[in-house]
């Protein structure tokens, strides 16, 4: 059975079970399967073919999970895409994929570009059909399942294909590993184009379980996350790596009931805290490979030194470390890792070539017609198995759990009338991170700006693509042998880095304060009080960071949403000044004359 047939057979069993719930609605089994039927009746009436897929343009909610499962009950692959991301990134992806027909909602209609596609209106359609008795779809035990778009080296992202047969033994596993019940509550948190939504959504639905949302306010704060996630009673969640490294640092209470934590998409940085009442799992692998390569989960042994490994290859996957022979290198030995089995998708659609560079005929597992993905990893093998991740082959870029392309950057860089050539670079924080940047070469006699840069780029680029600095170079550095030395790239500072426009210096007191621990959190030589802290490197885990060295400076607690809501240093100094105010109102007159006396003259009233 496929995975759209395991879930109408748990909507028969279970019609009157939650499947899905939101902020605004729940779906039961019974109304996932009737409205995914609507769906597939439509398209095969109207439409049908099995290549190209079918988009998805829809936010992160219910109506995602029933517009996949109507797309594979009419024998289609589905291709997800985040209306989020701009327009002539969805375009790419539609023109690319061939697509020629797109599943939406009304009020998104007027952000899906113009092209030779056509629209079903989800929320307005499904209401007008009549489906028939039996939705029958052709054999797809071969065909594919879902197409998901990721960086590409040429400038143009790349859709991966992946076929029933890999989705299914991720499910198997997944269901397996986890020991998923009807009665798990589990959460869908990732975007619609991030390969994570798959994994949350589809063994969750075989087995019978409650897909519960997250809101987006709750993604932006851990600690609210986490009582949502207590008060919910969430079971088993996926979350990004940055976001579980925040979560597995707060205390938890006695009544929660998560079971497992999972994580991945970027290098985990810190194993959890002895106490907690749940498993931390750290995962990984390529889009190539189906969500799911390895998997492990992460002991909290004090006595552990070193980053967590990323575990041993799921069932029915193999992984292989080899030199740059694509030989076998002994165990302990760093190498580049090849995977293989099951897990191997397709190939990356209407790109053969690029397909043959990537995906290698299988030496190693004696199966006829059996590929490897050449994942440009390298990694360490030891000898129980355990692999551990060490950084890239080529130049791709991981920045906060997103694998990126830099020559998709300086593609969209090359097209601005004041730039000459440009560089796409990954530098390394004081914490650890590691921060965007872009190095430019400006055309003779042209001036630029780092926001005229940003807002172009943002045009063509989702947000987690966009440099958060640019540093202005007078040529790019070349090696002997004529290629871009990377290694020469200087360091930023305050004499390179290309102003966001006119320097507004930090005013004295509370403003001048946060600036200062913002220049060493983001690795940054000056920081404006107009500034914003999420352009310039910030994310959540150090926005985190930044909330609790404001309460431990100034005694008072904001939560990440003050942040997020207010990213610039004179925002951020203003949401300080309201709070030691409604503190100092609440104290009596002598107790607030001592907490202004050790603000030392930061504020006075």
């Amino acid at each position: 059975m496929l995975v759209h047939e395991l879930v109408e057979a748990m909507a028969k069993a279970n019609p009157h079970a939650i499947a899905l719930q939101d902020k605004q609605k729940q779906v039961t089994y019974g109304e996932l399967l009737r409205r995914a039927d609507l769906l597939a009746d439509r398209l095969q009436r109207s439409y049908f073919q099995s290549d190209p897929p079918i988009a998805l343009f829809l936010h992160r909610s219910c109506d995602l999970a029933i517009g996949a499962l109507g797309i594979l009950k009419a024998g289609a692959a589905y291709l997800p895409l985040d209306p989020a991301d701009p327009a002539n990134r969805v375009s790419m992806a539609l023109e690319d994929s061939d697509c020629k027909l797109v599943v939406t909602q009304k009020c998104l209609t007027d952000r899906l570009p113009a092209g030779d596609w056509q629209t079903i209106i989800l929320d307005e359609d499904d209401a007008r059909i009549a489906a028939r008795s039996e939705i029958r779809a052709p054999d797809q035990a071969n065909g594919l399942a879902y197409v998901i778009f990721t960086s590409g080296s040429t400038g143009r992202p790349k859709g991966v294909q992946i076929t029933h047969a890999n989705l299914l033994n991720l499910i198997e596993w997944h269901l397996r590993a986890f020991e998923v019940t009807p009665s798990d509550q589990t959460t869908m948190q990732a975007s619609p184009g991030f390969d994570a939504a798959v994994w949350e959504l589809w063994p969750s639905l075989v087995a019978g379980a409650t897909v519960h949302v997250v809101d987006d306010s709750l993604r932006a704060d851990p600690k609210s996350l986490r009582d949502w996630m207590v008060a919910t009673g969430i079971t088993i969640s996926f979350l990004p790596t940055a976001t579980a490294e925040s979560m597995i640092a707060l205390e938890w209470p006695a009544e929660t009931k998560l079971r497992y934590l999972l994580t991945g998409a970027d290098v985990l940085r810190r194993a959890p805290s002895p106490g907690l009442p749940f498993t931390l799992v750290n995962n990984y692998g390529p889009t190539e490979c189906t969500v799911v390569a390895t998997s492990g989960s992460v002991p909290h042994d004090p006595a552990t030194t070193g980053l967590p490994a990323i575990g041993r290859p799921i069932e029915n996957v193999q992984a292989y470390v080899v030199n740059d022979r694509l030989q076998p290198v002994p165990a302990g030995v760093v190498g580049e890792l090849l995977i293989g089995g099951v897990g191997v998708g397709r190939g990356y659609m209407n790109l053969p070539e690029l397909t043959e560079q990537k995906f290698l005929p299988d030496r190693f597992g004696g199966v006829d017609g059996a590929r490897l993905y050449r994942t440009g990893d390298l990694v360490r093998m030891e000898t129980d198995g355990q692999i551990h991740f060490l950084g890239r082959v080529d130049q791709q870029l991981k920045i906060r759990g997103f694998r990126i392309e830099p020559g998709e950057i300086e593609a969209v860089m090359q097209q601005h009338p004041a730039v000459h050539s440009s560089i796409a670079a990954a530098r390394s924080l004081d914490s650890g991170e590691a921060n965007l940047i872009a190095y430019v070469v400006l055309k003779p006699n042209v001036s630029g700006t780092a926001g005229d840069l940003r807002s172009f780029l943002a045009e063509y680029l989702p947000d987690h693509m966009v440099p958060s600095m640019f540093v202005k170079i007078a040529e790019l550095p070349i090696t002997n042998n004529g290629k871009i030395d990377r290694s020469s790239l200087p360091a930023p500072t305050a004499e390179n880095i290309l102003s966001e426009g006119q320097f507004e210096s930090p005013q004295a007191g509370i403003e001048s304060r946060l600036a200062s621990f913002l220049v060493r959190m983001l690795g940054v030589s000056q920081i404006g009080r107009n500034d914003n802290f999420f352009r310039l490197g910030g994310h959540s885990l150090l926005g985190a960071q930044l909330i609790a060295k404001i309460q431990q400076t100034f005694d008072v607690e904001l939560s990440l949403r003050s942040l997020f809501d207010n990213p610039t240093v004179a925002g951020l100094a203003s949401e300080v000044t309201k709070a030691i105010y409604a503190k100092l109102d609440a104290m009596s007159e002598d107790d607030a004359r001592t907490t202004l006396a050790s603000l030392s003259g930061e504020i006075t009233i």
